[in-house]
């Protein structure tokens, strides 16, 4: 027996909608305003087969460098062979949502930009980078609280 290898060969679960986000789209989907500079998250949505990303796009992030009236111009970058190509891709707003990629990132600038102005005004010296996580303290296990337990398997029983 052959194998397909149509446009959407192997998106049964990809494209699939989500349990109980099955039906017609959220209209908070079309409300969202797009920007050139933007950073979006490319996800087929199952639901609207126009401007569908073709499946190795599907969960990749990229830059909005084109809007439209229904869909936006994508640049992505795909791995072929031992380099990455970018690519440009125009995408319905259906398939397309903001990346929280940066969300972490930004919100950090602003609380570091924050302490270095409360440290500048106190006079202080300050130290902004992350650090990894130290290991835990030691710590001393009583005896008296904790008996030692010999655990042994459950021996084999026949019930006949």
């Amino acid at each position: 027996m052959g194998h397909s290898a149509g446009l959407r060969a192997g998106t049964r679960y990809a494209f699939s909608r989500d349990f109980k986000k099955r039906g017609a789209i959220k209209l908070s989907t079309y409300l969202k305003h797009y920007k050139v500079g933007d950073i979006v998250d490319v996800v087929a949505n199952g639901a609207v087969q126009k401007g569908m990303p073709y499946k190795v796009y599907h969960g990749k992030t990229g830059v909005v460098y084109n809007v439209t009236k229904s869909a936006v111009g994508v640049i992505l970058y795909k791995q072929v062979g031992n380099r990455y190509m970018e690519k440009r891709i125009n995408v319905r707003v259906e398939h397309v949502r903001h990346s929280r990629s940066r969300d972490e990132f930004l919100t950090r600038v602003k609380e570091n930009a924050a302490k270095k102005r409360q440290a500048k005004e106190q006079g202080t010296q300050l130290y902004l980078k992350r650090l990894p996580a130290k290991p835990r303290d030691e710590r001393t296990v009583s005896a008296k609280d904790n008996k030692p337990e010999s655990i042994v398997p459950i021996p084999y029983e026949t019930t006949i």
